[in-house]
């Protein structure tokens, strides 16, 4: 389900919160308004600043999210997914298509952490759980077809523009579609899965 975080404790790093707020664009005021409310980033001289290597709750950012979502709705929360990958922490073997996919929930673990600690630890190659994930499962008869499911508390559009962003990296003429065949967090489900072909 969309907002509601897994695990007490979780909070993400200021680059992601920059990133995010950055993706808004002409609807800074929202962020300013609505990052603020819940204790995420200060405002000075009517601009809210994002401490680049400060952490915030998880449960606080959901919520500004929720709350944007309800004020401007999905298609600046896609727009606000294409603009995380710009700023966020992925490993130096991200060389393709197929490792940039792999390598979401990598960086989605990087950019998260519970009790100071990263949910994945860099040096042992090993994630902590307690955030979801976003899956990567490969076509099994070799056609240029990736399969992503997402199960984590983000809502759906902005995990359609994180991946979007990220298969276009590499394969700038790929097509990323919403599998509106199962199930959606937008429809109270666990997960949502995104077909990626070039």
């Amino acid at each position: 389900m969309q907002f509601k975080v897994f695990e007490p404790d979780i909070e993400v790093n200021g680059s992601t919160v920059y990133s995010v707020i950055a993706g808004l664009g002409y609807f800074t005021n929202l962020s300013r308004r609505y990052f603020s409310r819940v204790n995420i980033g200060t405002v000075v001289n009517k601009e809210l600043r994002i401490d680049m290597d400060g952490w915030y709750p998880q449960h606080a950012w959901l919520e500004a999210f929720k709350n944007i979502a309800e004020q401007v709705g999905d298609r600046v929360l896609y727009r606000i997914g294409l603009s995380v990958p710009e700023s966020a922490q992925f490993p130096p073997w991200v060389v393709d298509i197929d490792t940039a996919i792999k390598a979401i929930d990598i960086a989605y673990h990087l950019n998260h952490r519970k009790n100071g600690s990263p949910l994945f630890d860099m040096n042992a190659g090993t994630i902590i759980e307690g955030i979801g994930h976003y899956g990567y499962e490969r076509d099994r008869d070799g056609k240029n077809r990736i399969i992503s499911v997402s199960h984590n508390p983000y809502p759906c559009a902005f995990d359609h523009g994180i991946v979007t962003a990220m298969a276009h990296k590499f394969e700038p003429n790929a097509v990323v579609k919403h599998d509106d065949t199962k199930e959606c967090r937008s429809r109270s489900a666990e997960t949502c899965t995104y077909t990626i072909t070039w």
